[in-house]
């Protein structure tokens, strides 16, 4: 029975794998840079993201894919700041496949610059799917605690970058950014760490900026 599990298994996942690569190809080949969200619910993603869309207007075209277990609203938050949202529901799943994003490309604009991927939120299930991002981004907001790195390592090993949300909240809870910054760091030593409070606006532009250099890069052939 052991055996059988494991097949299954893999053969997801190597499923999932093609259809990720087919869709990477498809937005490079597009001169689309797209970002994969992951984090635990309440971190802080939705906020993140109508942010950058405040900082990139007038500059850079974005479009939103927001995976949740129920509901639209955070696809209705985005739609509410100019930028086109599609709302994936999983139904109860705890994360987002690349076959779900493969059935809305089609949709996405021809035009934009960066596609945004709200995962399902938790640390744990959205780490093992690829869906076909340039760049993956793990957030870790203040009131969750500085020990998470340690506890859920492949959400933070499969990340490009940590973003340390909520640093307005910083003076008023037991939070380290420099022990979660180094635990995340232990687990993955390339990782970029930002620390961001999207409500006041700190650390937005050198996460912005930096997105936008990926951005380049994948345009200039050199992502």
């Amino acid at each position: 029975m052991t055996v059988k599990t494991l097949t299954v298994v893999h053969d997801l996942l190597a499923t999932n794998k093609q259809a990720a690569a087919a869709i990477r190809g498809e937005l490079r080949g597009r001169g689309i840079l797209a970002v994969n969200l992951l984090s635990s619910p309440g971190s802080g993603k939705t906020t993140l993201l109508e942010a950058l869309a405040d900082r990139f207007r007038g500059r850079f075209r974005l479009a939103v894919i927001e995976g949740d277990i129920e509901t639209e609203r955070d696809a209705e938050r985005i739609r509410a700041k100019g930028v086109p949202a599609w709302q994936i529901t999983t139904g109860g799943a705890c994360h987002l496949e690349a076959r779900m994003i493969g059935k809305v490309l089609a949709g996405i604009p021809a035009d934009i610059d960066f596609l945004f991927i709200e995962n399902v939120g938790n640390l744990v299930c959205p780490a093992s799917y690829d869906l076909g991002e340039q760049v993956r981004l793990v957030l870790l907001s203040s009131p969750e605690g500085d020990d998470k790195p340690a506890k859920y390592p492949q959400a933070f090993l499969s990340a490009d970058a940590l973003v340390l949300t909520k640093a307005d909240l910083l003076p008023y809870l037991p939070f380290d950014p420099a022990r979660a910054s180094a635990e995340a760091r232990a687990i993955k030593p390339a990782l970029r760490v930002f620390t961001v409070s999207a409500l006041r606006g700190e650390g937005l532009d050198e996460l912005a900026a930096w997105l936008v250099d990926a951005l380049e890069r994948l345009r200039s052939g050199h992502a």
